[in-house]
């Protein structure tokens, strides 16, 4: 009864011969029926988040499957108040269910969905973030307004990033030679910002689409393709070299034909530009902002992403748009050359560091390949550079045009699944191997990377790799599992989809007998050890 609950267990068996010789049809048709009864397992994982007094599960559920009066019926216990009354919501593909919270909290929860007529769904759910029900008021806004602050937050900070600071930097003292031009500064502060968020709401646009089809994209999923980190080198590349000065042509950001209208038009591509070669960064706030972000209905995904590209635009639309800030500018001069070289560093760092995941996704001979394409591509350039004529330019184009058509042609594929050599001496990630190690009671410290992550590269230098942090971990018997994502694995996207993150890096800490505790995405050295001192 609601007042009473008497929980009672049993031991039942039972010998039954499987494919007995003369077993009636109609005791065969009753297992049958029996097995069709049985719950389905679901496909994907669902979510859930606990809180004193409320309890959401996020349960996948494509829209065209129908349920009559579903309800959910825990497995683990001490979930969910079981007496308490369940809100079951539609929220696109998925359905939302809210309840009372029991009285614990639990690191994983697992049930029966019934959708009516006899059928159910067995499911397991591992903690992350619930939006609420569709139309749910200030909680769903809420979570739309957070989201959407990291996004502006995160797309800020990646004016940082070694490839994207010299873009922004020449288009922002581009503006100190529009003197006093009020308009044509606004403009190209537009059009800058215009492209930004237009590649921003491509690639979010391609991230829903190929989730809504059963994938598990995440933010910067096409540097998973070799071919793209190949465009990626040839295009930094190309953009090196001319700020090192070995040649001047009409190109995105640095004036010419795409800059003729204005200057709006090169101020377009080059936000365009910026945007792009700023995917492989997944920042703070940037992670849990597009997490959060893939788990909302449409359209509040796209305005999370037109955030981010907004966000990235940020220092320059102010610049377009007041006066003061752009008179704080160093007037133009021959200096500006000289920074132009200076600029080219970072960008052939950049070059250099892709050529680099190049090789860790298609080999040495990937590698060689991009790098063959990058020396011919500088090497036309170069030519075209001391020539005239602009009749010939495409003519001249061809070498390397056909050098990057046969190289992302050419290129190996991927290595799918493949493990990122741990420096803490540990073992490729699986959820398999993950209950396992929790079952013996060992503490796990899981952490998910990709080649192409500048965030997770430079956690693992500065932090995983020190000697004491390497030291405090064998001392104390912590499990290392190393969920590499460079390849784009589906099991890891399916696990990163469930702790609530599109992209990496995500750090996870599991102590015996506690719940899970997710690691900030900026590690410090003094933060892991104090995971070690946990466990004494």
């Amino acid at each position: 009864t609601k007042e009473v609950c008497v929980p009672e267990t049993a031991d039942l068996a039972l010998d039954l011969t499987v494919g007995a010789p003369g077993t009636p049809p109609t005791r065969r048709a009753a297992f049958d029926g029996f097995r069709k009864a049985l719950p389905k397992p679901l496909g994907s994982e669902a979510r859930f988040q606990w809180s004193e007094g409320g309890f959401r599960l996020f349960i996948p559920l494509p829209a065209s499957v129908a349920g009559q009066d579903p309800y959910f019926f825990p497995l683990t216990d001490g979930a969910i108040n079981y007496a308490a009354e369940q809100k079951v919501t539609r929220n696109g593909d998925a359905l939302i269910v809210e309840t009372e919270a029991g009285g614990q909290q639990p690191s994983l929860v697992e049930g029966v969905l019934r959708l009516g007529d006899g059928h159910g769904l067995f499911l397991t759910a591992q903690p992350g973030v619930v939006p609420a029900a569709a139309g749910g008021g200030w909680q769903s806004a809420s979570a739309i307004l957070a989201a959407l602050a990291g996004a502006l937050l995160g797309g800020l900070l990646l004016n940082v990033m070694p490839c994207v600071f010299p873009i922004l930097s020449l288009k922002a003292l581009s503006l100190a030679k529009v003197g006093g031009d009020e308009t044509g500064a606004r403009k190209e502060a537009l059009a800058y910002t215009a492209g930004a968020v237009a590649i921003c709401l491509t690639l979010g646009a391609a991230v829903l689409a190929l989730r809504a089809g059963g994938g598990s994209a995440g933010w910067a999923f096409q540097l998973q393709d070799p071919r793209v980190i190949l465009l990626l080198i040839l295009l930094v590349t190309a953009i090196a070299l001319n700020l090192a000065g070995l040649f001047e042509l009409p190109s995105i950001g640095l004036g010419g034909r795409l800059a003729s209208a204005g200057g709006a038009t090169g101020a377009f591509w080059t936000g365009a530009l910026a945007a792009f070669v700023a995917t492989p960064c997944t920042g703070p706030f940037m992670a849990a902002a597009l997490g959060a972000a893939l788990l909302l209905p449409v359209p509040a995904p796209l305005a999370v992403f037109a955030g981010l590209g907004l966000g990235l635009a940020l220092p320059f639309l102010i610049l377009g748009f007041l006066p003061a800030a752009r008179r704080r500018l160093p007037r133009p001069g021959a200096w500006m050359n000289r920074l132009r070289h200076v600029l080219s560093v970072p960008m052939f760092l950049t070059a250099l560091a892709l050529a680099w995941v190049l090789g860790r996704q298609s080999g040495v001979d990937g590698m060689a390949m991009g790098l063959a394409a990058a020396l011919a591509l500088g090497l036309t350039l170069w030519w075209m550079g001391r020539g005239h004529g602009e009749g010939r330019f495409w003519l001249r184009l061809a070498p390397a045009a056909a050098a990057a058509a046969a190289g992302l042609l050419f290129v190996p594929p991927a290595n799918q699944g493949k493990a990122t050599a741990s420096p803490l001496a540990g073992e490729p990630f699986s959820e398999t191997r993950l209950a396992a190690l929790r079952t013996e009671g060992r503490p796990v410290f899981a952490y998910f990377t990709a080649d192409w992550c500048i965030t997770c590269k430079v956690n693992e230098k500065t932090v995983l790799e020190r000697e004491e942090v390497t030291r405090a971990f064998a001392q104390n018997k912590v499990a290392v599992l190393v969920g590499d994502w460079t390849g784009g694995d589906a099991a890891i996207g399916r696990f990163l989809e469930s702790q609530g993150r599109s992209g990496v890096p995500l750090y996870i800490h599991y102590a015996p007998g506690k719940p899970p505790e997710v690691l900030p995405q900026l590690l410090t050295v003094s933060r892991i050890l104090s995971l070690t001192q946990q466990e004494n």
